[in-house]
């Protein structure tokens, strides 16, 4: 069941889901979703009066996970475009060739192509091949500081996603959007840990927010600068 309720210039979607649980849950997922769990005797009324009562909470947690969603910028891949490698601009340069090639030196990425068409997937595919290495490299000794609580990945993965810039799955599994590369290497950082953050603690808990400020006291910083790059 789907409902919805204004609160000052915010509209609030929430689906709600009855079952025989005791108490009224309301959770904010990444995807922005709302999602009430509730006694199957609670009115909608008294949903609808408990999803107001906490809305701020509700709009804060959405503008957190907001931040974690890549911005969709069209690119051209034409001469002279400008693209980011690790939070430095680098000019476009396509130049026509027999191979299929893609160099960064200096200022500029240039693209060797024999046909214009495919710059944008062999720039795509260069920007994933460099995310696997550098990911890995600027993830190694985190995970290994992140041993002195007796966790550790099961793996690092690498998967497009257009909502967020990483996960962790219920079986320790962190997965990063190639995206990320696009961004200076302490975002990088930042979201990695705050992945590794939940292999300990799965929700957005005070103790989980304990443990980030513990592991990167500036990563607030870090975060702000992600937001205002890429998303």
């Amino acid at each position: 069941m789907k409902d919805f309720i204004d609160f000052g210039s915010h509209r609030i979607d929430y689906s709600i889901k009855f079952s025989d649980r005791k108490t009224l849950g309301i959770t904010v997922n990444p995807e922005l979703e709302v999602i009430v769990k509730s006694p199957e005797n609670i009115s909608k009324e008294i949903i609808k009066k408990k999803i107001k009562n906490k809305a701020p909470w509700i709009i804060k947690q959405q503008s957190y996970f907001l931040s974690f969603q890549p911005r969709s910028v069209k690119k051209k891949y034409v001469s002279g475009e400008t693209h980011l490698y690790l939070g430095r601009q680098y000019r476009l340069k396509l130049t026509l060739s027999k191979t299929s090639e893609v160099k960064y030196k200096g200022r500029f990425i240039e693209i060797f192509t024999p046909k214009k068409a495919n710059a944008e997937e062999l720039m795509l595919q260069w920007y994933k091949t460099r995310a696997k290495v550098k990911f890995s490299e600027i993830a190694e000794p985190l995970i290994q500081r992140f041993k002195k609580y007796n966790v550790e990945p099961n793996g690092m993965y690498i998967q497009n996603m257009a909502k967020r810039w990483g996960s962790c799955t219920p079986k320790g599994k962190i997965i990063l959007n190639p995206e990320l590369i696009k961004a200076p290497k302490a975002c990088i950082e930042y979201v990695i840990i705050h992945e590794l953050c939940h292999l300990i603690y799965h929700n957005h808990t005070k103790k989980f927010f304990d443990l980030q400020d513990k592991e990167m006291p500036d990563w607030r910083k870090w975060k702000s600068k992600l937001e205002n790059l890429l998303a």
